[in-house]
């Protein structure tokens, strides 16, 4: 059933407003994805504090140039959606990439990150970027390896000179 102009106007307003607060994005082709799969995607991306937005590629094109974002969504093939990240900007990318794995039907098209259009494969490599978590892990080992190795060195000369206290002993 076709919309009508108030809730096209309605749909507009909800993509523009979400737009204003995207750190990043993703599209994606959900063409033949089931229900329950589309739910349990919506829902980890919920818990990353991201959303995903159905809408007719004429209203994403219609807001895109609201926003001034200089891209044609009708140039994507299938049923598109938008992958909104508002609190970090790889989570879109990384929860999108992950699904895509488990589900053939869910398919990358392409990204906007700072301000750019992105392809698919850059999407999928921001989503291999480890974690700020990860990183600082990370740099906190690669820091406390030489003080761990010094502990070591001198741990070995404290046990060398019992061994040869007790050896002096007997």
């Amino acid at each position: 059933m076709p919309q009508t102009k108030d809730q096209k106007k309605s749909i507009l307003k909800v993509l523009s407003e979400s737009l204003d607060k995207q750190k990043s994005m993703v599209f994606v082709d959900y063409k033949g994805m089931k229900y329950q799969d589309l739910s349990a995607f919506r829902k980890k991306l919920k818990e990353k504090g991201c959303k995903l937005s159905v809408a007719k590629k004429t209203l994403l094109g219609l807001a895109f140039k609201k926003k001034g974002i200089e891209y044609n969504p009708r140039e994507l093939e299938g049923q598109v959606a938008l992958v909104l990240g508002f609190e970090d900007e790889f989570s879109p990318s990384k929860v999108s990439y992950e699904t895509s794995k488990e589900k053939e039907n869910l398919k990358i098209l392409a990204g906007f990150f700072e301000n750019n259009i992105i392809t698919a494969d850059d999407v999928v490599n921001l989503a291999k970027i480890p974690s700020r978590a990860e990183l600082l892990a990370k740099v906190a080992g690669s820091l406390s390896s030489p003080v761990s190795g010094l502990v070591s060195c001198l741990h070995g000369n404290l046990r060398n000179l019992v061994y040869a206290l007790s050896a002096i002993k007997k």
